[in-house]
């Protein structure tokens, strides 16, 4: 997952929404006894008889990592594609998409010395990176804790490594603002240091707890020229604390970082797709997706496994409980987000030139945990409609309703008439495994995943019953 989980809280311009069973913009009595009806059918069935466990186990597992271009992504591919073929999905297809190449090379090593005593240092290529000399670099360090900070330091950067060392604002409860905050200096770091002269940018890991995993993630160069270009790497947040303490102790002592990565030519890929068509509007879409790449340190399990099972589970849920969609559902595992949103944009990009008309699309890329709610970006006709939902969810735990961002691999979708929501799970405990080696299957509960999917079919349930939209006309 990138820096996209920026939380645009705002406010909006509401107004009344067309119903389709009731004429003021909350459901009616006995709407909303059959909705709940339906609701609660959904979750007994997710809970008693759900595959999206049990599907996570062979992705994890089986195949293990996925970072876009490698053989492991070409294998989760076929193994999507197979799997929503033997759910007896309408149509399944795989869409083409080039996606970039990056490979993290032998493992990265980083130490220094300290009243005698050499420090090993836990430590992790950030992606898109280049690599060091064949024998490594070693400089001074100068800490700093805000790109802006760094900047204002300019040439007193010349030959050193920076260190950008913000932490998680560990008083904000939303884990994905605390990420917000400091994610900045991992995606910019490299950027801005190596027009300074510096030598290396090392940056504490994107984590809210204290401990020895280094967690990966997306930098870039932005266009500064190539000979500009510095290594980049994270360390794990329990060497940033010891590293800071050493620096005032001596803020002298000098740091090795020696990395091997690099990035390759684009490779060729695939988005999977699999549809139930509509009944009543087969040329009219819903989007639910969640992104089959991940990073390599672990197994991708809560970023983004979870939400690839619990978008397929969704078309699942709705065969097996009999349900009709009126609009065609499209499961869709997209390809490199982590890495250059190249599935999404391709996938809006081809959207676009078939004039397709999509009515609603739900992401899930925030982890597997227990299901806390739902936020809501795009179409302003349906804002009321989609918050008088929340009473039929209050049962199941979801009370977190928010107006503001809903995800990534679905954000090129957006125009005036598309109703974009994203899938939030409770955040408390997602940073300790994102980007890093501890993302692995182990670390998903069966019951909390399930849940996860239950409550994304409910709302494409509601989706699909209420809102609609017509073609934009030229």
């Amino acid at each position: 997952m990138k820096q996209h989980f920026l939380w645009l809280f705002s406010a909006l311009a509401l107004f009344s929404c067309t119903q389709k069973e009731s004429t003021t913009n909350t459901i009616s009595k006995t709407s909303f006894t059959k909705d709940s009806t339906t609701i609660k059918k959904v979750f007994d069935a997710a809970l008693t008889d759900g595959q999206a466990y049990e599907w996570l186990r062979e992705l994890t597992t089986d195949i293990g990592h996925r970072m876009s271009g490698s053989a492991q992504a070409q294998e989760a591919v076929e193994w999507g594609e197979q799997l929503m073929k033997d759910q007896g999905f309408d149509k399944v297809w795989l869409q083409p998409v080039m996606v970039p190449h990056w490979v993290r090379g032998e493992k990265e090593v980083a130490n220094y010395t300290i009243n005698g005593q050499k420090i090993d240092v836990p430590v992790c290529a950030l992606g898109g990176s280049i690599a060091t000399p064949s024998n490594g670099v070693t400089a001074e360090v100068i800490e700093v804790f805000s790109i802006e900070e760094a900047e204002k330091l300019g040439d007193k950067l010349k030959g050193k490594i920076v260190f950008f060392n913000r932490p998680f604002d560990a008083t904000l409860v939303n884990t994905f603002a605390a990420y917000s905050g400091c994610v900045k200096q991992r995606g910019e770091g490299a950027k801005t240091a190596g027009p300074f002269g510096a030598v290396a940018t090392i940056v504490r890991s994107m984590s809210s707890s204290i401990n020895d995993y280094p967690h990966t993630g997306g930098m870039g160069y932005g266009d500064i020229p190539s000979d500009q270009y510095i290594p980049s790497a994270a360390i794990s947040t329990l060497a940033a604390e010891k590293l800071s303490k050493h620096l005032k102790e001596n803020p002298n002592l000098k740091f090795y970082l020696k990395q091997s990565c690099k990035t390759l030519p684009d490779a060729p890929s695939f988005n999977v797709i699999g549809e139930i068509t509509g009944s009543e509007f087969p040329n009219k879409y819903i989007t639910i997706g969640g992104h089959l790449d991940s990073w390599d340190l672990g197994q991708g399990a809560h970023d983004d496994g979870t939400g690839v099972v619990q978008s397929m589970e969704v078309l699942r849920l709705f065969k097996e409980t009999g349900i009709k969609p009126r609009h065609t559902l499209r499961a869709v595992l997209f390809m490199n987000e982590e890495f250059g949103l190249r599935g999404g944009i391709k996938y809006a990009d081809e959207a676009k030139l078939k004039n397709e008309i999509h009515v609603a699309a739900i992401e899930s890329d925030a982890g597997g945990h227990t299901p806390r709610g739902f936020s809501y970006d795009g179409n302003k006709e349906n804002v009321d409609e989609f918050m008088s939902w929340k009473p039929l969810f209050e049962p199941y735990g979801l009370h977190q309703w928010d107006i503001g961002y809903a995800g990534a691999d679905i954000g090129p979708l957006k125009n005036k008439t598309i109703s974009l929501s994203g899938y939030r799970p409770d955040s408390q405990r997602y940073f300790e495994y994102h980007h890093s080696a501890n993302d692995t299957f182990d670390k998903v509960n069966a019951r909390e995943l399930h849940l996860g999917a239950a409550a994304m079919t409910s709302l494409v349930y509601m989706m699909d019953k209420y809102f609609d939209v017509e073609p934009v006309k030229k």
